[in-house]
């Protein structure tokens, strides 16, 4: 058996990255990363700017940045944190929420489609993949 799963897996998830820049800019007129930005927010609920830099793995300005231009789109709302210092809370405005319903249906219904297209049945692949992910969350992906 060729054991070239690493290079296969980082070769899909970059191929799978840009097909869902193509597809969201083509039917929602968003960026991938921007959709990213959106769908992290929604998840983590009302995070700082710190904290979502910090789980998409990019510095602080850059989210600084990009907040602001969607902060400007009307699709998310940037205030001050309560807390104090210069940071600032994040929250979907009722626009952003239904953009990012919008797309992880389309990006959902377009991988569903790949993956049955491919003859590996979605709930195997979908059971295997957060198979990975927990390991990879729980430490034991052996990348010590």
């Amino acid at each position: 058996m060729d054991r070239t799963l690493s290079l296969a897996l980082h070769t899909l998830t970059a191929r799978l990255d840009r097909a869902a820049d193509r597809i969201l800019r083509a039917e929602q007129n968003l960026s991938y990363r921007r959709f990213l930005v959106l769908f992290m927010v929604d998840m983590m609920g009302t995070p700082t700017q710190r904290a979502l830099a910090e789980r998409l793995g990019v510095t602080e300005p850059s989210v600084s940045r990009m907040t602001s231009a969607l902060a400007r789109t009307g699709l998310l709302d940037a205030r001050p944190d309560p807390v104090g210092g210069n940071r600032r809370q994040l929250r979907l405005t009722a626009s952003g929420r239904e953009l990012v319903r919008r797309c992880r249906e389309l990006l959902e219904g377009r991988l569903a489609a790949l993956v049955e297209a491919s003859g590996v049945p979605y709930d195997v692949y979908a059971r295997y993949t957060n198979q990975l992910l927990a390991a990879l969350d729980s430490g034991e992906s052996g990348d010590r």
